[in-house]
């Protein structure tokens, strides 16, 4: 008696076929991970996967775009040809809202700055006070009593400067809203680009004028056909580079 019971109660593990669902984005690359046996697998372009599982086994599915998600194996899953899988996009602007009991009082409410007034980030509040320096500006305070050309190379180097800066700012923006969109994965894995030259491949991409407006403008599918073609170019450029 005690045998039978034994082996009734034996669980066989089999692998199994399954796809991820969530059609507003890329679910290349979701990791998957049998919770029980630590087993992983990595879904494919089309969200499909495989992976050896037993029943009651929880399988965990997690990718840096997407919202994480817990599914436990059942009896039936097994007689399915593939088990679907339907994920949410994580929500990434929440990390940037604050939300407080004063959240209606600002600069605007308290007549501070004026309804239409331009923001700045910290580089371009440097470079308005600095302005874009006109000569003319300073003759009336020399009077022609000291060299002019050290003072206005000084000031005009510092305008150049902080111009710079901005360009900066916007670019490593644009690079941090393609980690958000691209993870490594897609990079590595669909693009061919190898790991250690995928943070050069993001700063490439963010060179490219129609890059930066398509990421601005959210156009995902028409940034991912130009990603590519940019990617054999940037493969060429380090091939080139290594010969």
């Amino acid at each position: 008696m005690f045998v039978q019971i034994g082996f009734g109660q034996e669980t066989v593990s089999k692998e199994i076929s399954g796809q991820i669902l969530e059609p507003s984005i890329s679910i290349e690359g979701v990791n998957i991970i049998n919770s029980a046996t630590q087993v992983t697998s990595v879904s494919n372009a089309d969200g499909k996967f495989s992976i050896r599982v037993k029943e009651g086994d929880v399988l965990i599915f997690s990718a840096v775009n997407l919202e994480s998600l817990k599914y436990r194996i059942t009896n039936t899953d097994f007689s399915l040809a593939s088990i679907r899988i339907k994920m949410k996009t994580r929500q990434t602007e929440l990390s940037e809202v604050v939300v407080n009991e004063y959240a209606h009082i600002n600069a605007v409410n308290l007549g501070i700055v004026s309804k239409n007034q331009k923001k700045y980030t910290a580089a371009e509040r440097k470079l308005a006070v600095a302005g874009d320096f006109k000569p003319i500006s300073l003759l009336g305070l020399l009077g022609g009593s000291m060299p002019l050309d050290p003072i206005l190379n000084k000031i005009n180097g510092r305008t150049k400067n902080l111009k710079k800066d901005i360009e900066v700012e916007k670019k490593e923006a644009s690079i941090v809203q393609l980690g958000y969109i691209f993870e490594q994965a897609y990079f590595v894995d669909r693009l061919g680009v190898s790991s250690e030259y995928v943070a050069g491949f993001k700063y490439y991409l963010v060179e490219n004028e129609e890059v930066v407006s398509l990421l601005r403008n959210k156009e995902k599918s028409k940034l991912e056909f130009l990603i590519n073609e940019l990617a054999v170019k940037y493969k060429e450029i380090i091939s080139s580079e290594l010969k």
